[in-house]
């Protein structure tokens, strides 16, 4: 799969994560406790490894916006 195929399917899932991550926080008090383990905690595992995948598919990027020194302004 390229890349830029690959951050449109994953950019969706990690909004829907997000949002998941959101909801099951402010309604844990009228779920159960093992249902809030699958949703907030299980949830929160899938989102970190979602959001490693995408800073690793944008690493070139990062490099290039954060880790590049800048060139001398002329004038």
């Amino acid at each position: 799969m390229k890349r830029n195929s690959a951050l449109k399917t994953l950019n969706p899932i990690i909004a829907i994560l997000l949002v998941n991550q959101l909801l099951s926080g402010f309604f844990s008090g009228s779920m159960s406790h093992a249902a809030f383990e699958i949703r907030h905690e299980g949830g929160g595992i899938v989102l970190a490894i979602a959001i490693l995948l995408h800073v690793i598919l944008n690493w070139n990027w990062i490099k290039s916006s954060y880790f590049t020194k800048a060139s001398p302004r002329k004038g």
